[in-house]
């Protein structure tokens, strides 16, 4: 073993339940289901909240509980898709958190976009108000001032919420590099703004 491989970690009590509960899930064993319910809602919640507060666009608990629901649904889409993909490169709690932040995103987007209200008693946000206006251009010139790959990166999944394996597959780029040039990408990003 060189000196730049990780060391090896055991997995914890945890990580081994939890791909229990994946296995018992995918195996569809009777309360299964309830289980991993159980165990993620309140990370999805909190995904969902955060994901809406970081755009500034409050919630009912109505609106958060719809999408705290497609985020169970995205769970369970296509065979359970999202559940067999997971290769435990990262806890299962992690990787959930990656699956709600993106499908909330893409929610949060499509109600803004529909000019639906986000929440009872606030006006719609409309794409031609002027802050957001404002917003889209102070991030254009930011994304102007990288390299055509590392602003068509940042454009795929900040803005319209690619998970990596569609930016993969989109770009070529492979799937262990997009993280690392997504962070030198938003660094460069940091520095022009300041």
């Amino acid at each position: 073993m060189t000196a730049s491989e990780p060391v090896p970690t055991a997995p914890t009590a945890l990580a081994i339940a939890d791909a229990r509960l994946v296995e018992a899930c995918l195996a569809r064993e009777p309360g299964a289901w309830d289980a991993f319910v159980d165990r993620f809602a309140g990370l999805f919640r909190w995904v969902v909240d955060r994901t809406a507060a970081q755009r500034q666009l409050p919630l009912s608990a109505a609106d958060r509980d719809d999408l705290v629901a497609e985020i169970l649904l995205e769970c369970l889409r296509n065979d359970a898709a999202v559940l067999r993909s997971f290769a435990g490169r990262s806890s299962l709690p992690t990787y959930l958190a990656v699956v709600a932040r993106r499908v909330a995103v893409r929610g949060l987007l499509r109600t803004l976009e529909a000019g639906h209200v986000p929440a009872a008693g606030m006006p719609p946000v409309r794409h031609d108000d002027t802050a957001q206006t404002v917003n889209r251009e102070e991030v254009e010139a930011l994304l102007a001032r990288l390299a055509d790959d590392e602003a068509r990166l940042v454009r795929l999944h900040h803005l319209e919420a690619r998970s990596y394996g569609e930016i993969s597959r989109i770009t070529g780029m492979p799937l262990g590099s997009i993280g690392p040039a997504l962070s030198r990408a938003r660094e460069k990003m940091k520095a022009h703004a300041e």
